[in-house]
């Protein structure tokens, strides 16, 4: 059974590492807010242009104090390569295991040509300082999706 989070409900703990090697994990970003978006597989088209969007828009989110993460079940190394060739400037987390995925219900059954799989949901989760969701987005298109993001904030 597919899980389901809601606006208000507390975000799933989770410590992943990043394309450095490093770990992140939510509880070490208490206090701060948080963009926690999934998404299926380093440089494709999609991925890229969401992950350029919100590079390009980090400068906004930072006036904001608000923390990017993205996470896919690459590799730290294959984060690094795409992070390095698209010059990413937030976080990239290895996810391979799917937990997490699954834990945000962002890892689901895909229908594509006919053929069942199972596959990253792209879906953004907004985080307070608090490590509730103050709102999610599911079936995200990349496209102008930072900014959808942002605005989402409202003042805060």
């Amino acid at each position: 059974m597919p899980i389901t989070l809601k606006q208000g409900d507390r975000a799933p703990a989770f410590s992943l590492r990043d394309a450095d090697g490093k770990d992140v994990s939510l509880s070490s970003l208490a206090g701060s807010r948080v963009v926690l978006y999934f998404y299926p597989k380093d440089d494709t088209p999609g991925c890229t242009a969401e992950a350029c969007s919100f590079r390009d828009a980090l400068e906004d989110y930072r006036k904001r104090s608000i923390v990017i993460l993205g996470i896919s079940p690459d590799s730290a190394e294959s984060h690094a390569s795409f992070r390095d060739k698209h010059k990413l400037n937030f976080p990239l987390l290895a996810a391979p295991t799917h937990e997490v995925a699954t834990q945000y219900g962002a890892w689901g059954k895909r229908i594509a040509d006919g053929k069942t799989s199972f596959d990253i949901t792209r879906s953004t989760f907004l985080i307070d300082e608090d490590g509730n969701i103050l709102n999610l987005f599911k079936q995200v298109s990349p496209e102008g999706h930072a900014s959808e993001v942002l605005a989402a904030f409202g003042d805060r």
